[in-house]
Protein backbone atom coordinates (compact mmCIF):
# COMPACT_ATOMS: atom_id res chain seq x y z
CA UNK A 1 0.00 0.00 0.00
CA UNK A 2 1.39 3.39 -0.94
CA UNK A 3 1.93 6.35 1.31
CA UNK A 4 -0.45 8.29 -0.91
CA UNK A 5 -3.37 6.16 0.27
CA UNK A 6 -2.20 6.47 3.88
CA UNK A 7 -1.79 10.24 3.52
CA UNK A 8 -5.12 10.77 1.75
CA UNK A 9 -6.92 11.11 5.09
CA UNK A 10 -5.55 11.70 8.58
CA UNK A 11 -6.34 9.18 11.32
CA UNK A 12 -8.78 11.68 12.77
CA UNK A 13 -10.52 12.13 9.41
CA UNK A 14 -10.76 8.35 9.04
CA UNK A 15 -12.35 8.07 12.47
CA UNK A 16 -14.85 10.81 11.52
CA UNK A 17 -15.77 8.79 8.42
CA UNK A 18 -16.16 5.55 10.40
CA UNK A 19 -18.41 7.43 12.83
CA UNK A 20 -20.46 8.83 9.92
CA UNK A 21 -20.99 5.26 8.69
CA UNK A 22 -22.04 4.14 12.17
CA UNK A 23 -24.53 7.01 12.46
CA UNK A 24 -25.92 6.49 8.94
CA UNK A 25 -26.47 2.81 9.66
CA UNK A 26 -28.51 3.60 12.79
CA UNK A 27 -31.46 4.39 10.51
CA UNK A 28 -31.09 1.78 7.79
CA UNK A 29 -30.38 -1.92 7.49
CA UNK A 30 -28.18 -0.96 4.52
CA UNK A 31 -24.43 -1.51 4.91
CA UNK A 32 -22.03 1.23 3.81
CA UNK A 33 -18.29 0.82 3.26
CA UNK A 34 -15.53 3.08 1.95
CA UNK A 35 -12.52 1.80 -0.02
CA UNK A 36 -9.57 4.00 -1.04
CA UNK A 37 -6.71 3.11 -3.37
CA UNK A 38 -4.31 4.84 -5.77
CA UNK A 39 -5.72 3.69 -9.08
CA UNK A 40 -8.40 1.45 -10.47
CA UNK A 41 -5.99 0.40 -13.27
CA UNK A 42 -8.64 1.07 -15.87
CA UNK A 43 -12.40 0.96 -15.50
CA UNK A 44 -13.27 2.31 -12.03
CA UNK A 45 -16.77 0.79 -12.09
CA UNK A 46 -15.31 -2.64 -12.84
CA UNK A 47 -12.72 -2.24 -10.07
CA UNK A 48 -15.41 -1.11 -7.60
CA UNK A 49 -17.31 -4.32 -8.35
CA UNK A 50 -14.14 -6.39 -7.72
CA UNK A 51 -13.57 -4.63 -4.38
CA UNK A 52 -17.26 -5.08 -3.50
CA UNK A 53 -16.87 -8.86 -3.88
CA UNK A 54 -13.42 -8.93 -2.25
CA UNK A 55 -14.89 -7.23 0.85
CA UNK A 56 -17.72 -9.81 0.81
CA UNK A 57 -20.24 -7.00 0.57
CA UNK A 58 -22.43 -9.25 -1.60
CA UNK A 59 -23.08 -11.46 1.44
CA UNK A 60 -25.61 -9.22 3.21
CA UNK A 61 -29.00 -10.78 3.86
CA UNK A 62 -30.98 -8.13 1.94
CA UNK A 63 -28.27 -7.48 -0.67
CA UNK A 64 -28.22 -3.86 0.47
CA UNK A 65 -24.53 -3.07 0.70
CA UNK A 66 -23.16 0.18 -0.71
CA UNK A 67 -19.51 0.73 -1.55
CA UNK A 68 -18.05 4.21 -1.90
CA UNK A 69 -14.93 3.52 -3.96
CA UNK A 70 -12.24 6.23 -4.36
CA UNK A 71 -9.24 6.04 -6.73
CA UNK A 72 -6.92 8.91 -5.79
CA UNK A 73 -4.62 9.14 -8.83
CA UNK A 74 -7.51 8.64 -11.24
CA UNK A 75 -9.44 11.45 -9.51
CA UNK A 76 -12.52 9.29 -9.69
CA UNK A 77 -15.00 7.61 -7.41
CA UNK A 78 -17.85 5.14 -7.77
CA UNK A 79 -20.90 4.52 -5.62
CA UNK A 80 -21.78 0.86 -6.05
CA UNK A 81 -25.03 -0.54 -4.67
CA UNK A 82 -25.84 -4.25 -4.46
CA UNK A 83 -28.66 -5.98 -6.37
CA UNK A 84 -31.17 -5.68 -3.55
CA UNK A 85 -30.89 -1.89 -3.75
CA UNK A 86 -30.80 -1.63 -7.53
CA UNK A 87 -33.99 -3.71 -7.84
CA UNK A 88 -36.06 -1.23 -5.84
CA UNK A 89 -34.58 2.23 -6.38
CA UNK A 90 -35.05 4.62 -9.33
CA UNK A 91 -32.35 4.64 -12.01
CA UNK A 92 -30.78 7.97 -10.97
CA UNK A 93 -30.89 7.05 -7.26
CA UNK A 94 -27.21 7.79 -6.55
CA UNK A 95 -26.96 11.00 -8.61
CA UNK A 96 -27.60 13.38 -5.69
CA UNK A 97 -25.03 11.49 -3.57
CA UNK A 98 -22.47 11.69 -6.40
CA UNK A 99 -23.15 15.41 -6.92
CA UNK A 100 -22.62 16.28 -3.25
CA UNK A 101 -19.39 14.28 -3.13
CA UNK A 102 -18.08 15.68 -6.40
CA UNK A 103 -18.53 19.29 -5.35
CA UNK A 104 -16.47 18.69 -2.19
CA UNK A 105 -13.84 16.63 -4.02
CA UNK A 106 -13.34 19.38 -6.62
CA UNK A 107 -12.38 21.80 -3.86
CA UNK A 108 -10.11 19.22 -2.19
CA UNK A 109 -12.41 18.52 0.78
CA UNK A 110 -12.19 14.74 0.55
CA UNK A 111 -13.23 13.95 4.12
CA UNK A 112 -16.28 16.20 3.90
CA UNK A 113 -17.22 14.77 0.51
CA UNK A 114 -17.06 11.20 1.76
CA UNK A 115 -18.95 12.02 4.98
CA UNK A 116 -21.74 13.86 3.16
CA UNK A 117 -21.88 11.03 0.62
CA UNK A 118 -22.32 8.54 3.49
CA UNK A 119 -24.99 10.71 5.11
CA UNK A 120 -26.87 11.11 1.84
CA UNK A 121 -26.61 7.38 1.06
CA UNK A 122 -27.88 6.55 4.55
CA UNK A 123 -30.84 8.92 4.21
CA UNK A 124 -31.74 7.52 0.82
CA UNK A 125 -31.41 3.90 1.92
CA UNK A 126 -33.59 4.54 4.96
CA UNK A 127 -36.79 4.82 2.90
CA UNK A 128 -36.16 1.51 1.12
CA UNK A 129 -34.31 -0.37 3.87
CA UNK A 130 -35.38 1.01 7.25
CA UNK A 131 -33.53 -0.14 10.34
CA UNK A 132 -35.35 -2.98 12.09
CA UNK A 133 -35.21 -3.95 15.74
CA UNK A 134 -33.36 -7.20 14.99
CA UNK A 135 -30.92 -5.59 12.54
CA UNK A 136 -27.27 -6.52 12.99
CA UNK A 137 -24.26 -4.71 11.61
CA UNK A 138 -23.18 -7.27 9.01
CA UNK A 139 -20.07 -5.51 7.69
CA UNK A 140 -17.19 -3.62 9.23
CA UNK A 141 -17.41 0.17 9.22
CA UNK A 142 -13.63 0.50 8.91
CA UNK A 143 -12.18 2.07 5.77
CA UNK A 144 -10.47 -0.49 3.56
CA UNK A 145 -7.44 0.40 1.46
CA UNK A 146 -5.81 -1.09 -1.58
Amino acid sequence: MSNKVEAFLTNEEEQDIVEAIRLAELNTSGEIRVHIENTSNGDAAHRALEVFHYLKMDNTKLQNGVLIYVAIDDKTFVIYGDEGINKVVPKNFWDSTKDVMQSHFKSGNFKQGIIEGIQKAGEQLESFFPWKHDDIDELSNEISKG
